[in-house]
């Protein structure tokens, strides 16, 4: 875990997203969103944009802040018909996640184009997503995990 821990808040995620927004240049017909960090992208831009085809994919990564030696990716929805898919996700860490997500699309739907987004994405990390917004400067307490908590 990195040292300081950096809250980051409902309005910064949303004038975040409006930045990510400005940057997606590529058109798509379905939005994936990796559970759980993804989740309320996938559904805000898939508000914004107007797109039903909205689905999630599931990946545990992390137990806690610990992270797994091994990424496991299931709940892999039916994509068959899609031809453009934008996967997004908060936060391209180490860059596991998405890795073994597009391996197991690409396997999978051998014919589509996957592109992908985050909100943050640390430069050390072995993939980087096709469109993000800032580098962590800490570890991110995410409102969505610690909110209900407080």
């Amino acid at each position: 875990m990195m040292s300081s821990e950096i809250y980051y808040a409902y309005e910064e995620y949303k004038q975040d997203l409006k930045v990510l927004i400005s940057y997606i240049d590529q058109p798509f017909d379905a939005i994936l969103g990796i559970a759980r960090g993804g989740l309320s992208m996938a559904q805000m831009l898939g508000e914004y944009y107007g797109l039903r085809d909205v689905y999630a994919i599931n990946t545990i990564g992390y137990e806690d802040n610990q992270k797994n030696e091994f990424v496991e990716v299931f709940n892999i929805p039916d994509l068959q018909s899609r031809k453009t898919v934008l996967i997004v996700d908060d936060i391209v860490d180490s860059g596991d996640t998405l890795v073994e997500v597009l391996k197991v699309l690409h396997e999978k739907y051998p014919a589509v184009t996957f592109f992908s987004a985050s909100l943050f994405y640390k430069k050390t990390a072995k993939i980087a997503p096709t469109w993000f917004v800032k580098e962590p400067k800490g570890w991110i307490d995410f409102f969505w995990s610690v909110d209900l908590r407080k």
